[in-house]
């Protein structure tokens, strides 16, 4: 595997490539040991082509939006990290509720672009701290709204380094997952179907939405947003309450005492500590209530 080689070819292209990375610093768990090599393409052909060449060196790439639904294990990642997040991604208004956006938009800038157009549908995902092709990715939700709902088509990059798209029932989309967890394949572009509304009814909603957010969860604190899954006929939550165990903690790691739902970093929490305390959860929550409760968050071993 050579790395230099990457390294190289993406800085020809007018990438921002950098060697020895804190994840830490790039998830919203603030945890994370260093990546060998950060990659943040300047466009999505420049993309194709880093894709490319990992693929000639026997270079398995990882893929991060805003790292809002991950946990790095502290040992760091001994890969090319590819961050979408970069500077130029924009949304785009196609026309007739049509939206389009790159990938490593922030959902927030999505929701307020489509509030500007005075477009409804995408309330549900404001405040959700993630990227929008994160939120394709794992088909995000809240409030009785998910990105299936509105999501049309996506535009993506292989394993080879050739563009394609999938739409409609080729997205695969059901609950927190899609194709693209299955195919491996990157998602560069969006485009979200809205319907016209009220910008005033749009923004209470946003705000309404927000404010439960701010009431309810326990933003104060990093985390990856709600540790589990939803297990079908229960609240993964609730469970957890009804077992005793908000407040329960490993070294840094908690079970947030304002929602169950949530493991979070009081200070220093490191991957091992966030990893037994999931399992602590998994493992109570099965002897005392007969269900099993699976992770949200992919936990992301080291490479």
């Amino acid at each position: 595997m050579n790395f230099d080689r990457v390294y190289e070819l993406a800085t020809s292209l007018g990438c921002e490539a950098e060697w020895d990375v804190p994840m830490c610093d790039y998830t919203t768990f603030k945890i994370g040991g260093k990546a060998r090599l950060m990659i943040t393409p300047s466009s999505d052909e420049s993309l194709a082509e880093v894709i490319k060449v990992c693929k000639a060196e026997g270079i398995k790439p990882m893929i991060i939006g805003n790292g809002s639904n991950m946990l790095i294990s502290d040992k760091g990642l001994n890969t090319v990290v590819i961050n979408m997040c970069r500077s130029s991604a924009e949304v785009r208004y196609l026309g007739d509720g049509i939206i389009e956006c790159d990938a490593g938009v922030t959902l927030s800038k999505v929701c307020n672009f489509a509030l500007e157009k005075e477009l409804t549908g995408l309330e549900f995902a404001f405040g959700i701290p993630g990227s929008a092709g994160g939120a394709a990715y794992m088909n995000a939700g809240a409030y009785d709204g998910e990105m299936k709902d509105v999501l049309v088509s996506c535009t993506h990059i292989d394993t080879d380094g050739n563009f394609g798209q999938l739409s409609g029932d080729e997205l695969g989309l059901s609950y927190r997952t899609s194709a693209y967890e299955h195919n491996g394949f990157i998602i560069t572009k969006l485009v979200l179907k809205l319907e016209k509304g009220d910008k005033t009814a749009i923004k209470a909603k946003m705000q309404e939405l927000l404010q439960r957010r701010k009431d309810k969860q326990p933003l104060e604190y990093p985390s990856a947003g709600s540790t589990f899954k939803r297990p079908v006929g229960y609240f993964a939550a609730a469970l957890i309450d009804e077992c005793g165990l908000k407040g329960a903690s490993v070294g840094g790691a908690q079970v947030s005492e304002k929602h169950a739902g949530f493991v979070i970093n009081k200070g220093g929490a490191t991957s091992d500590d966030v990893m037994k305390l999931i399992e602590l959860v998994q493992k109570t929550v099965f002897e005392k209530k007969g269900v099993v409760i699976e992770p949200e968050v992919r936990l992301i071993e080291e490479i």
